[in-house]
């Protein structure tokens, strides 16, 4: 099997306590049924919206990164697949998708 990196982007936030409760259910279930399937390397972390971003040759750093909200991406996790289009079919089951959010797969290269 192979690696590739799950990038959530976008979607809504949840509008109560009781709305978060239901959608970080949601997540732990779907990826509690992938990992009992043997395809999750690291189930990985939500991030932060607040951060920095280092740019150019002389690494000017600036706050950032400001990218509209259906870009921003909000967490991450590692995943083991057989191909990319194994990858992108494991990734249908988000709960992300729900939400108006999107699923950004990636190959990890192999070094």
């Amino acid at each position: 099997m192979s690696e590739f990196l799950f990038l959530y982007r976008g979607g809504t936030q949840p509008t109560s306590p009781q709305d978060g409760q239901t959608v970080m259910q949601q997540w732990m279930t779907w990826l509690q049924d992938l990992a009992k399937k043997g395809h999750v390397k690291d189930q990985g972390q939500p991030l932060d919206h607040a951060g920095k971003v280092v740019k150019g040759a002389e690494r000017t750093i600036v706050d950032g990164p400001f990218a509209e909200a259906k870009d921003l991406v909000g967490g991450y996790s590692l995943i083991l697949a057989n191909d990319l289009n194994h990858a992108a079919e494991l990734s249908k089951g988000c709960p992300i998708f729900d939400r108006g959010g999107v699923v950004e797969v990636r190959p990890v290269m192999k070094m």
